[in-house]
Formats: C-alpha cells, sequence, structure tokens
C-alpha cells in the first residue's frame, strides 16, 4: 500500500517538486499551499506522514504541528525550513516534531529522512508491545500519577498540587505513559526510543534527553532535583514507585 503524505508548502515552485520528488517514489501525495488548509485536509485523510514548511500564511508550521499534537495526532511532523539556528530546532521538538530539514536540501537527504519517518510510524505499534503489551499506556487510566503531578490522558494536561494544569506534547504524553507503565523499571535509551519515536529511529539520544528534560519540567515540583524521572548514568531512566491507578483529585 502507497505510503499517504501530507505536504504543506506556500512556494508554488518547491510545493510542485516535492510532489513530484515523492510520488516519483510511489507514495500518495496530497499538498497545501499554506497552514489552514494543511489542517483542513488532515482530518479528510490517513496519513503517515506530514511534510510543513515552517514559515507558511493564515497558520505557520508551528501552529499547524501544535494543533495536530493538542488534538491527539502522533502522525510523524518533518519540518522544512530556511531557518538552521538550533534555537528553531528546540521549538520544534518542543512541538511534538519529529524531524527537521534545512533548506536548501538534497533529494536524497529529504527521501532518506521522509523513509526514515515512514518506518518509524509503522514501527510504534510494535515497539510499544516489546514494552508491555497492546502500547505504552493501554493499561492505564484515564486519569494518572507521575510522582506528584496528576495526568490527564484525555486532555494532554499535567499539574502539580498548588499549580495551575499545563498542556503536554504527545510525545510527552508517551513518555510520561511509559514510564508509568514500567514504575520501578530502568529503562535504557534504546527502549525509550523505540517505544516512543518507534524502531529504525536514526536520530540521536539528546532527542530524548531534550523530551525528558521538558516533562520533568511539568512533572516535577524541582525538575533540578528530579523526585518521579531518575537518571541511571550511562543507561537511562527510571520511574520512581509505583503510579497510583485512581489518583485522588489534586487540590
Amino acid at each position: 500500500m502507497k505510503a499517504r503524505i501530507l505536504i504543506a508548502e506556500d512556494d508554488a515552485n518547491i510545493r510542485l517538486g516535492l510532489i513530484a520528488t515523492l510520488e516519483s517514489e510511489g507514495y500518495e501525495v496530497t499538498a497545501a499551499s499554506d497552514g489552514a488548509q494543511a489542517l483542513k485536509l488532515y482530518p479528510q485523510g490517513r496519513y503517515e506522514l506530514v511534510v510543513l514548511d515552517v514559515m507558511m500564511p493564515k497558520a505557520s508550521g508551528y501552529d499547524v504541528c501544535r494543533e495536530l499534537r493538542a488534538g491527539g495526532s502522533i502522525t510523524p511532523v518533518l519540518f522544512l525550513t530556511a531557518k538552521g539556528e538550533e534555537v528553531d530546532k528546540v521549538v520544534g521538538l518542543k512541538l511534538g516534531a519529529d524531524d527537521y530539514v534545512v533548506k536548501p536540501f538534497g533529494v536524497r537527504e529529504l527521501l532518506a529522512r521522509v523513509e526514515a519517518l515512514l518506518r518509524r510510524g509503522r514501527a510504534s505499534a510494535a515497539a510499544a508491545a516489546a514494552l508491555g503489551g497492546n502500547g505504552a499506556g493501554a493499561a492505564l487510566p484515564p486519569v494518572f500519577r507521575l510522582g506528584e503531578a496528576e495526568i490527564d490522558r484525555r486532555a494532554f494536561s499535567v499539574r502539580l498540587p498548588g499549580r495551575e494544569a499545563e498542556s503536554l506534547t504527545a510525545r510527552e504524553l508517551k513518555l510520561a505513559e511509559v514510564f508509568a507503565a514500567h514504575a520501578g523499571e530502568t529503562l535504557t535509551r534504546d527502549q525509550l526510543l523505540n517505544a516512543v519515536w518507534g524502531l529504525g529511529y536514526t536520530g540521536t539520544t539528546r532527542t530524548l534527553d531534550q523530551h525528558v528534560a521538558q516533562l520533568r519540567k511539568k512533572v516535577e515540583p524541582d525538575p533540578e532535583s528530579p523526585r518521579a524521572i531518575l537518571t541511571v548514568h550511562g543507561v537511562g531512566y527510571r520511574c520512581a514507585g509505583p503510579s497510583s491507578a485512581n489518583p485522588e483529585k489534586i487540590p
């Protein structure tokens, strides 16, 4: 079956080039000329990958990614951008992007990243099964605890006692689910990458560490002295203690 890819690029020449390149490789491509159109098209198709230009009218690539993740989508997202600064990459990762290609890019590089993201997405279910069955959070209730934090899976939100609720990205929620489902266990970085990003992930463990750092800021009262998500040096991470299946309501 052909993989279905949604691309959003406001530059007509680049957009047509992307369509031709991807279709020549056997992919089924749907194209949008701006972010708002991409958001309208996304629910209409079962896409395996979304390719977004960052700077677009009506809604930027960041806006589109934010909306998709807020709606619970875990479809891999690849950003295309003329910006190469580290800060832009960090913003994309925080919003739930999976990879980044800086313009101008070569066709081979683009196709390699597309293929890697598609493999990763298709393998995510198998990776989750390797860590305990039908998805990392399948056995968790809609609301569960991670340390002192209360996490609402339906709302993609987290709240600590005495604080306002904060939103979670899809990656952050998946990480929290894996930690809670395997409380007390030491999980290697490879296990976590496979469970959250999928088998065949070709990036570095730095991506995982950045996401763990962001998650700690939301679930730890003091992220500099974590008590829920502990680092096991040279190995990975461990969720300290069991998670409550029926947490008391946080005041």
